[in-house]
């Protein structure tokens, strides 16, 4: 029987909640992807939930660009993983794939406000007043200097 750890974080207040899953909850989330809506009373919360993350009992974390559940070495530059100490770092990392199995320990899931915007209206900005114009500066006054006379040497003599 599947049991999974969750942790469920609200992004209006900024706070994760723990806890723990069994039996006909954790079932539910069998076969989901990371990035799927799910149903929050099939799990246990009010509203809707979507999958951004998990991990397996050893650690190795979820991506959702590796298909499957299954546990692969892929070569990684940045994201869920690997975090390059150089510029264009790259290094063979072994991760898990992006579908909740069995062997996922803890699940990683964002609530989701029915009938929010997602993004923020844009307002509307205020004219911004021409720069005022700056008094040129002085010209420099450069100092003349002579040319230095080129001496003409006369071979031979």
């Amino acid at each position: 029987m599947a049991k999974f750890k969750l942790i469920v974080s609200d992004p209006g207040t900024g706070k994760c909640v723990v806890s723990e899953l069994e039996g006909a909850r954790a079932q539910a989330l069998i076969g989901r992807s990371l990035g799927d809506v799910v149903d929050g009373t099939a799990i246990g919360i009010d509203g809707n939930a979507v999958i951004s993350g998990g991990c397996d009992k050893n650690g190795v974390p979820m991506r959702a660009d590796v298909h499957g559940g299954a546990k692969k070495y892929i070569v990684l530059s940045s994201g869920p993983g690997f975090r390059p100490h150089k510029s264009g770092e790259r290094k063979r990392k072994l991760i898990r794939g992006r579908t909740v199995t069995e062997e996922t320990y803890q699940i990683n899931v964002t609530l989701r406000k029915e009938g929010a915007a997602t993004t923020k209206p844009k307002t509307i900005e205020q004219p911004v007043a021409p720069p005022t114009p700056v008094a040129p500066a002085k010209p420099v006054e450069k100092t003349s200097k002579k040319p230095k006379e080129i001496k003409k040497s006369k071979k031979g003599k």
